[in-house]
């Protein structure tokens, strides 16, 4: 019994079990099919973390758990599963930097939310925003009313950016001759 219990198979916790050119195929099969899942199926969702970013996370996470478990039953196939997905992470992000078409598929296009303060229900109804969610971003911006807002739109990331309308030139032309008085 207590050699169950010190007993290290080193053979079974270094020597790959599965082909490690396997494990990088399916590592990048599955990151890429779950980025063009994540990109245009699943959408924005508002939050300050990218989707490749949470896939990352994610991946990465169930990957160490399967080598940590003995799911693939060795170190390196972890290690090789790990290390495909951080490699793709880059690359797209490398790819992004270099090409229009790579960043168009790695960041989505603003989606306009509010134009001169009125909102654009379709494109809220496209991304399951609320007048009410519209509107607890605005105010966590400063903005009481969406009719002071210029424009908005649903940035790649998630956020909500918001253009304030200017003031007009009477008003604005009296605040400064009462500061320079």
């Amino acid at each position: 019994m207590l050699d169950a219990i010190i007993r290290v198979d080193w053979n079974e916790m270094f020597i790959p079990t599965h082909s490690l050119a396997e494990m990088v195929i399916r590592g990048t099969l599955m990151y890429l099919g779950i980025f063009l899942i994540f990109r245009f199926i699943v959408g924005r969702q508002s939050s300050s973390i990218g989707i490749a970013d949470l896939l990352v996370i994610v991946i990465i996470a169930d990957a160490a758990q399967n080598a940590f478990a003995k799911d693939y039953k060795s170190i390196p196939e972890g290690v090789t599963l790990v290390l495909t997905i951080i490699f793709w992470n880059f690359m797209l992000d490398w790819l992004a930097f270099r090409s229009s078409f790579f960043a168009w598929l790695a960041n989505p296009p603003p989606l306009p939310l509010v134009k001169n303060g009125q909102m654009l229900r379709r494109n809220m109804r496209q991304e399951l925003i609320t007048a009410d969610e519209l509107m607890s971003q605005a105010r966590q911006q400063g903005i009481d009313k969406i009719e002071d807002v210029k424009s908005a739109c649903l940035e790649g990331n998630g956020e909500v950016s918001f253009v304030k309308k200017e003031q007009d030139s009477d008003q604005s032309g009296q605040s400064r001759r009462k500061d320079v008085a």
